[in-house]
């Protein structure tokens, strides 16, 4: 795996999570504790890990449904997506909203299974928490890949329900994914409409699953 810095969601075990230290068999089968800020990132990262372990033999159609309770579970989806259109969300109707909530999270989801298509030694290590504004904590944590270079990942959450959730992640450390999402986003619903941009996560979506197709045929051509 690869994790580029152009991840747009990134994004997304113990206090220093070791790649020794046990994943459970199927993490998204677990409900996360209803406790800190950390913790719901340690519970994101192991299940990312063990995607990324069996990331192989699940194919991307398997990582993207291992993923799809996962994200939502560890990310408040609903926040993002109405803050990646801005002030187009209030305009929308309520088919419109449906609509791309469902495709926001397909998009989020396929980007997840996209990216975390193997691995080759990775780890992930939470740094620490601080406060934030409008009551919101900054997860500080980093993704360590012995055959690249290491990625800084720091996540604002918010508390919902009394479980800690994600509402953007930065890339090393300061690259905002929503405010990434809201400036293409928005600026899409602006020059046509809410359809024009569930049809480029459509299409997005399409593009990585046909792109993870090609290097999985090209992997089984490689000669043994």
């Amino acid at each position: 795996m690869r994790f580029t810095r152009t991840l747009c969601a990134v994004v997304f075990a113990a206090a220093s999570l070791s790649i020794g230290s046990p994943v459970p068999a199927d993490p998204a089968a677990t409900e996360p504790a209803a406790s800190g800020p950390s913790q719901s990132i340690d519970g994101l990262h192991a299940a990312l890990l063990d995607v990324m372990k069996n990331a192989k033999s699940l194919g991307y159609e398997g990582r993207a449904a291992k993923l799809t309770p996962v994200i939502p579970r560890y990310f408040d989806v609903s926040f993002m997506a109405e803050k990646s259109v801005g002030v187009y969300w209030e305009k929308a109707s309520e088919a419109e909203r449906k609509r791309y909530l469902d495709a926001f999270l397909r998009f989020m989801v396929a980007n997840y299974a996209g990216q975390f298509d193997s691995w080759t030694g990775q780890s992930f290590q939470t740094l620490g928490e601080d406060p934030a504004r409008m009551d919101t904590k900054i997860v500080r944590s980093k993704l360590i890949d012995p055959g690249d270079e290491d990625v800084e990942l720091n996540y604002r959450m918010h508390q919902i329900d009394g479980t800690w959730k994600i509402i953007d992640v930065y890339l090393d450390g300061t690259v905002s994914e929503l405010a990434l999402r809201r400036s293409e986003f928005s600026g899409i619903v602006k020059r046509e409409n809410f359809d024009a941009l569930i049809a480029a996560l459509d299409e997005k979506i399409a593009k990585l699953a046909a792109g993870n197709a090609a290097k999985t045929e090209t992997g089984r051509k490689q000669p043994g």
